[in-house]
């Protein structure tokens, strides 16, 4: 085993949790995405890319995950939010394509999660 690197193994997500989002690259990226009209990349191009918005969503939807649990379970935002998150998990269990598709894909995604962890963390911000 080489002294070079580190596995790092964070079967509940904590990891994650504590890691800030690097928000604006990412939206930036997302709407650079969206708008393609026709695209002219190498597949391997549009995997990087799906792979990117695959890794952040997969952040972004733990923090929403994370937000969600600390609601009631009344509470509607919650409701949204889990109804959000099983879109996501389901989108993210399909595998990535090297095409412009896939891509946009994953950005909606992105967005998505984006949307519903504002929604999960207005009061927050306005009671600050």
């Amino acid at each position: 085993m080489s002294d070079t690197h580190a596995v790092l193994y964070a079967p509940h997500g904590l990891i994650e949790a504590e890691l800030p989002l690097d928000r604006a690259p990412h939206e930036a990226l997302v709407t650079a995405v969206l708008a393609w009209k026709n695209p002219d990349l190498k597949p391997r191009d549009y995997e990087q890319i799906a792979l990117q918005l695959t890794g952040h969503a997969r952040a972004l939807a733990a923090d929403v995950r994370c937000h969600a649990a600390a609601l009631p379970k009344g509470d509607g935002r919650r409701a949204l939010a889990e109804v959000v998150l099983r879109e996501a998990d389901g989108r993210l269990s399909a595998p990535l394509e090297g095409t412009a598709r896939c891509a946009q894909n994953r950005a909606r995604l992105v967005r998505a999660l984006y949307t519903r962890l504002d929604r999960l963390t207005e009061p927050l911000q306005a009671a600050t």
